[in-house]
């Protein structure tokens, strides 16, 4: 099994106690950044995972005002689009307290993602990097962000050297889409966790841990790098 030099588990029997530590966490990683730069950033996926976690951090007493949220990932849909990780974090998140931050979304008015490619770097630019957390999910398939097996746009999205913070992918067995961070903007962190809740998605980390391609389970890009600490959260 491969296990990465810089990779931490955290292992919970109880989710709400897995939530309240990582947004705990997460606090304490922002305002480090906000009383050294005077400023942090927060990158998160969407999924039903997260949003116990969105509904935690959105109560905590941090200077949100000084916090900049992205998402790691997003489907080519309008907002108001059920699909949309950007109409979930802004239910979930975007409330509260947290409700002062700023938010910068990866979809645009352009008609593909492709095509909006160019003004989501523009916009992803404001934030300087790099990331002070960064939250990553992982599919059953081994994919995380965007970055899925069998994806004609993966060798690119991973490429260390492309200079790109952003890429418009297909997935080829899931709908829509999407617009990603690249490999490189995503290891251009302070920190990454990997967020994860049952037994399923247990044995699909130990399996990404195993010796294979990275392309066959694009979360081993992330797992196996030892540049960026990688923490992983999980409970049953």
């Amino acid at each position: 099994m491969f296990q990465s030099k810089s990779m931490v588990e955290f292992i919970f029997q109880d989710q709400e106690v897995l939530v309240v530590e990582l947004a705990n966490r997460i606090g304490q990683s922002l305002l480090k950044s906000i009383a050294a730069h005077g400023r942090a950033s927060l990158a998160v996926s969407g999924g039903s995972t997260p949003k116990p976690l969105f509904k935690q951090l959105s109560a905590l007493a941090l200077p949100w005002k000084d916090v900049v949220i992205t998402l790691v990932d997003e489907r080519w849909v309008d907002p108001s689009d059920s699909a949309s990780n950007e109409q979930l974090v802004r239910q979930y998140l975007l409330q509260n307290r947290a409700a002062a931050a700023t938010f910068i979304g990866l979809k645009n008015s352009s008609p593909t993602a492709a095509q909006g490619e160019a003004q989501c770097d523009q916009e992803l630019c404001k934030i300087l990097p790099p990331f002070t957390v960064l939250v990553l999910g992982m599919g059953n398939d081994g994919h995380t962000a965007s970055l899925f097996p069998g994806s004609a746009q993966l060798a690119a999205a991973t490429d260390m050297n492309s200079g790109k913070t952003c890429m418009a992918v297909t997935p080829a067995d899931a709908p829509h889409e999407r617009m990603t961070l690249t490999l490189p903007a995503i290891l251009n962190a302070e920190g990454i966790i990997l967020h994860l809740t049952g037994s399923e998605k247990k044995e699909v980390l130990a399996k990404a841990q195993e010796a294979g391609p990275a392309e066959e389970m694009p979360v081993r890009f992330v797992l196996r790098q030892e540049e960026t600490p990688v923490v992983v959260y999980w409970a049953s």
